[in-house]
């Protein structure tokens, strides 16, 4: 398995497991979409420079020449332009300009802020989620950052279970949508 900087030629795979996390935090604002035009905004993001190492970094998991899984994060000061770019392709994709998918402050100041890793289902469980993980250290390095955090929904203690044995603490909670999730951070 390789773990290497996402090119928008891995945008498709990505949005695919980006879906997963997106179905998970079942945002009000996302049942009343059309998927297929959601994916097309998640898509275009995921082409742009911005998203993949500019003001954010995207790594994924790469098996047999496939993605299999997925990393993507920003240093605080990026997330409101972030989510400015993504909300700029809504009007491509056949959404109203009005729309607002995220609204929620997700980081906090100081940090790298992990926003989504995923692994396809079918290859969980062979220590790949633990690779992109432990890749953080290096992103959040090179952004000048000596902290990284993250929000693990208070419906997943397994997964908070796994960050904490990564050095992750729990720093406060913070709600996106209808969730509750705690906000664990890990200095670096």
């Amino acid at each position: 398995m390789l773990i290497r900087k996402a090119t928008d030629q891995d945008s498709k795979a990505i949005v695919s497991l980006f879906n997963i996390i997106i179905d998970e935090m079942d945002l009000e604002i996302v049942r009343t979409l059309d998927c297929s035009k959601l994916d097309i905004v998640f898509q275009k993001s995921f082409e742009t420079p911005e998203f993949l190492s500019q003001w954010a970094q995207t790594i994924v998991a790469v098996e047999n020449d496939k993605v299999v899984g997925f990393l993507y994060g920003y240093p605080f000061e990026n997330e409101k332009k972030i989510n400015k770019l993504m909300h700029s392709f809504l009007q491509d994709a056949g959404l109203s300009p009005s729309i607002v998918i995220f609204s929620d402050p997700e980081a906090y100041p100081d940090e790298w802020y992990l926003n989504s890793i995923a692994v396809n289902p079918k290859y969980q469980g062979h220590g790949i989620g633990s690779k992109l993980l432990t890749a953080t250290d290096d992103l959040a390095a090179n952004q000048n950052k000596n902290k990284i955090g993250l929000n693990v929904d208070w419906e997943n203690p397994r997964a908070e279970a796994l960050y904490h044995n990564y050095g992750f603490k729990n720093v406060g909670q913070t709600k996106l949508g209808d969730h509750n999730y705690n906000h664990l951070q890990k200095s670096i």
